[in-house]
């Protein structure tokens, strides 16, 4: 008798987990966090000539990758997005293998730059008078990520040949209009889902892949379009912080 009692006691000390928990402590242990400890994830094209790929074994050249997680979508299938903000930077960056790796300065349109000279052999924009520090016209999409129930926020870089399909985009969403109360309306740029698949391109100086960009449909869930205005009014804020880096080899290396 005194063994049942004593499984009985064992069964009343075991406490069931409720998940709201998780909501009761919002926040908790993240309160000393700053933009300076965290990292916007860039999601690029791989290249041939990327070295995560010895290291990831079902990852492939047009393949897309998160550059914090790791974690690789396959180009043919494409990711969903919601694009939150839009910036257009001019970043000068240090001849490959020296400096850093980071910038040596980043540009906004309005400000004054250093006069530069295209290179005939790689079509750089190179300082002139400088010790061969070059700038690059950089258009910054910060998006959302759609990954089934889930959303988590990234920077797509767009550069060189990818400025057209940057200009592309954002034409989409500046034409979008919507009926109203009050007759036709341009609705935020995070209204609405983009499909963003990689394709194979090619000029005269070789092959590559890059972005295509179609429209999947508008935003219907709540919780994500709160997330994306949340999103866009930090970058706004200037509370979201971009941390660049000179890759030796990805999409800001195919041929021009």
């Amino acid at each position: 008798m005194a063994k049942a009692e004593v499984a009985v006691q064992k069964d009343k000390d075991i406490v069931t987990f409720d998940a709201s928990m998780f909501e009761q402590d919002a926040g908790k242990g993240l309160e000393n966090i700053g933009q300076d400890d965290l990292a916007l994830p860039f999601l690029k094209v791989l290249s041939r000539q990327d070295p995560v790929l010895d290291d990831l074994d079902d990852a492939k050249a047009g393949d897309i990758l998160n550059t914090v997680t790791n974690q690789t979508f396959k180009g043919k299938d494409g990711i969903r997005v919601i694009p939150c903000a839009y910036q257009r930077r001019f970043i000068e960056w240090a001849p490959r293998g020296q400096g850093t790796g980071a910038p040596v300065n980043i540009f906004t349109p309005d400000q004054e730059r250093p006069a530069t000279e295209r290179s005939k052999d790689d079509n750089r924009d190179y300082v002139v008078g400088g010790n061969g520090t070059y700038i690059e016209e950089t258009h910054q999409h910060f998006v959302l990520v759609i990954d089934g129930e889930m959303v988590s926020t990234a920077l797509i870089a767009m550069k060189s040949t990818q400025l057209k399909k940057s200009r592309k985009w954002n034409s989409m969403i500046a034409q979008r209009t919507l009926m109203g109360k009050n007759g036709p309306f341009n609705p935020p740029r995070f209204s609405h889902v983009y499909k963003l698949k990689t394709v194979s391109e090619e000029n005269s100086k070789g092959s590559w892949h890059g972005w295509e960009i179609s429209l999947d449909g508008m935003v219907d869930n709540a919780g994500f379009y709160q997330q994306a205005k949340m999103f866009n009014e930090q970058i706004m804020a200037g509370d979201v912080e971009v941390k660049h880096a000179n890759d030796e080899v990805g999409e800001d290396n195919v041929p021009f």
